[in-house]
């Protein structure tokens, strides 16, 4: 949530976690759009690109099924009874569903034991039907996240988050087993919206060990120059407005203004705030980081919230089961 000014000349914004992101407020007016610089951004429909990516899936477990009699299979481990996590978990189950990928859920109450999520890790690593595990994330704050998810069997580890997975996407030379869904998705995005990362300044806003990090990792092996802009960040809003291509994952709503985008930017918003909304499905919608009506003004390109990077998580989630499944039975 935004906070008021203060005399100092910041804005202070909430976030979830211990940080606080500040802000510098802009000395100059925001910008005056005219019609004679009004922009309209083209949109990336990355619900499209994702029903793309999930047939080519839905065709190859068809013939896996008719040529070995075995499809992929996906475990989840939910824990607790977050909106948004139980939101993503059942768009994961539904698509598995729609490819014909076998999938179980393993849910805990927001106080289970760290013993109770080992033993049914335990259990996943050891079933052969089984070829990916994920632990859907944040935990509550009582387990101790970097223990659980060193136990899911590096083989299975489709989230991508096992700490040889990470280390091999950080290293010249090595490749990863898995590469974390989200940032796979926003990197296909590019490609398919033919946006050229090779020599372009990119900021990824947030650092976190899902999105933000595997992120710019991701940007750097396409050869682009990456910035990280995070919550003690002294100058986020300058360092933003030079970039060619911004991806915003701090998790906080409207935080990207239009002042903080160069004319011309591409902008791929990862944020997914969720705001309470009893007029939706659920009681709540989705909102991004990006103040998605003034960056239409002024980026080239952009993705939606909802409707831009999460199909296509979900879609690279499709895509690394079914990797699994191939490698575990050796089938091509």
């Amino acid at each position: 949530m935004w906070a008021n000014p203060n005399s100092s000349g910041l804005t202070r914004i909430k976030r979830f976690g211990p940080l606080t992101w500040w802000v510098a407020r802009p000395h100059h007016p925001q910008p005056q759009f005219t019609t004679a610089n009004l922009q309209t951004a083209t949109v990336i429909d990355g619900k499209s690109i994702a029903e793309e990516i999930r047939s080519g899936i839905d065709k190859e477990v068809r013939r896996m099924k008719e040529s070995i009699r075995k499809v992929p299979g996906l475990a989840v481990i939910l824990v607790g009874e977050r909106r948004d996590s139980q939101t993503y978990v059942r768009n994961k189950i539904k698509a598995c569903e729609e490819v014909g990928i076998k999938s179980i859920v393993t849910e805990f109450a927001d106080g289970c034991t760290e013993d109770e999520v080992l033993n049914a890790l335990s259990n996943y690593n050891q079933d052969s039907s089984i070829n990916g595990i994920l632990v859907q994330l944040p935990l509550p704050q009582h387990l101790d996240e970097g223990k659980i998810l060193d136990a899911v069997s590096l083989e299975k580890d489709v989230d991508g988050f096992h700490p040889l997975n990470i280390g091999n996407l950080a290293m010249r030379g090595r490749e990863p087993l898995f590469i974390p869904c989200t940032p796979k998705g926003c990197i296909e995005l590019l490609i398919r919206s033919g946006v050229e990362i090779m020599g372009k300044n990119a900021v990824v806003i947030g650092r976190s060990n899902i999105v933000g990090l595997p992120t710019s990792l991701l940007l750097q092996r396409h050869h682009a120059t990456v910035s990280i802009v995070h919550a003690l960040t002294k100058n986020p809003e300058q360092i933003t407005s030079e970039a060619d291509i911004v991806i915003a994952a701090a998790g906080v709503a409207n935080l990207v203004r239009g002042s903080w985008l160069k004319p011309g930017a591409v902008v791929l918003d990862v944020g997914t705030c969720p705001v309470d909304d009893p007029s939706c499905e659920y009681g709540y919608r989705l909102m991004g980081d990006v103040c998605y009506e003034e960056a239409m003004r002024l980026a080239s390109v952009i993705t939606p919230v909802p409707g831009g990077v999460g199909p296509m998580t979900v879609a690279m989630l499709l895509s690394n089961t079914l990797d699994s499944a191939k490698r575990a039975y050796g089938f091509t």
